[in-house]
């Protein structure tokens, strides 16, 4: 069954490829949805697919890419929004 998560991750994760490494790792996964910056320095991810893939989408939040430096994820379910590919969304 195909879950919608939205996800806020906080720290060092700005200016550092979150977002391109994110849509890399969601588009090797078969996640869909979007990830934005935020304007307080957070990034917002909307992920959808099933709970296993999801599950090892979040782990990988919690990391980053190399020159991130994650302090907090956050996640809670939301209503499905049938994406249909991931993409960056750019101010």
């Amino acid at each position: 069954m195909i879950k919608h998560l939205d996800i806020t991750v906080r720290g060092k994760v700005q200016g550092v490829f979150y977002r391109a490494s994110t849509k890399a790792v969601a588009d090797q996964l078969g996640v869909k949805g979007c990830v934005k910056n935020m304007p307080d320095g957070n990034v917002f991810i909307e992920a959808e697919a099933e709970a296993t893939l999801l599950d090892m989408f979040l782990e990988w939040c919690h990391e980053g890419p190399e020159r991130a430096r994650v302090t907090a994820v956050e996640s809670q379910g939301g209503e499905l929004k049938n994406y249909r590919n991931f993409e960056v969304v750019k101010r």
